[in-house]
């Protein structure tokens, strides 16, 4: 599976942690973990919520790299 998304890279850049996202969006930490590792993708909504969470814009949480060999 491709890894699509940086949420992990820029949790750790902010010294952040699964807890703390988890919390601050509301969601169940098994669901933020899935996201960290890849294992399932977060909604484009998600993804914005996200984006606001960490103070980054949205493109700052994907790869732009994997996602142009998936087209």
């Amino acid at each position: 599976m491709a890894k699509l998304n940086r949420i992990r890279v820029v949790l750790a850049e902010r010294d952040l942690n699964n807890k703390w996202l988890s919390e601050k969006l509301g969601k169940d930490s098994a669901t933020i973990s899935k996201w960290v590792t890849n294992t399932t993708q977060p909604s484009l909504e998600t993804l914005i919520a996200i984006a606001n969470a960490l103070e980054v814009p949205v493109q700052a949480l994907v790869r732009q790299e994997e996602f142009n060999q998936e087209i």
